[in-house]
């Protein structure tokens, strides 16, 4: 993987004895730093998005970290295959930093609850699994200012994504069925209509809850991408409750209706 070093700014490939590093979530914004603008920090610096990588560094900094990754400019985008391997590796990134940063940049924190519980944040499919992969996790308003840890927050968290306080607990989800991690990710939303079925509207942040393999095929369709996603759980899964059947019924925004037997 790739990480960048927070005091540089220069991104460093490691195959091997990978560093202790954090990890930033948040929504992409315009004009976000990619990983060949930041082969050149006057051709980064000149990008919108330069203003969260510096706050990022800046701030994991004074937790004593060197390395942070940024999936805008940790990744080379360019590569198919690359981007093929990360996506199926995001959930393990996550889990694996010992920090995780969360920038809410539409939330102004002044104990404003509404405000926070709106933040597009929670509404994106990609962040279903930064919310449950990391080991610790730290929420920061468009300030970047500190709102409180996802411990602190977590009744919050469940009443705003559904998913039981329980999770953050403990950081335990085999106990829960298919279906109800497929449940957690209904109300999210991609922008492609692919990652609406890799997403579940959150289902490809859902292959790491799920254990599941599978390589994005942009232009395949939205359909077409969650059946393959669906057969792929039921190939590696015994829980047969993602197969039709009485049950709860969920409609995506695929045009797709899929029962459950919860």
């Amino acid at each position: 993987m790739r990480l960048l070093n927070t005091k540089t700014f220069k991104v460093q490939e490691f195959l091997t004895a990978i560093p202790t590093f954090t990890i930033l979530s948040h929504t992409w914004g315009d004009d976000e730093v990619t990983f060949q603008d930041i082969q050149n920090l006057e051709t980064a610096k000149r990008k919108a998005g330069w203003s969260k990588v510096r706050k990022s560094c800046e701030f994991v900094r004074q937790l004593r970290f060197e390395w942070i990754w940024i999936d805008t400019c940790c990744i080379d985008k360019s590569s198919s295959a690359e981007l093929s391997e990360v996506l199926n590796s995001m959930y393990q990134y996550y889990g694996d930093g010992m920090v995780c940063i969360v920038y809410l940049s539409d939330v102004s924190w002044e104990k404003n609850i509404k405000e926070l519980k709106k933040s597009r944040w929670f509404k994106r499919g990609w962040t279903l699994q930064e919310l449950i992969a990391p080991r610790y996790m730290v929420f920061l308003d468009k300030n970047w200012n500190k709102i409180g840890t996802r411990s602190s927050m977590r009744k919050v968290i469940s009443e705003v994504t559904s998913i039981p306080v329980n999770v953050f607990e403990k950081g335990q989800i085999d106990g829960y069925s298919i279906a109800q991690k497929m449940s957690w990710a209904a109300s999210r939303e991609t922008t492609r209509p692919e990652d609406m079925a890799y997403c579940l509207r959150a289902c490809h942040a859902l292959m790491g809850l799920f254990g599941v393999n599978m390589p994005p095929i942009y232009g395949e369709g939205g359909p077409k991408a969650f059946m393959r996603l669906q057969q792929e759980i039921i190939k590696y899964s015994e829980d047969r409750r993602l197969q039709p059947g009485e049950g709860t019924i969920c409609k995506l925004s695929l045009g797709v209706c899929i029962v459950w037997r919860c």
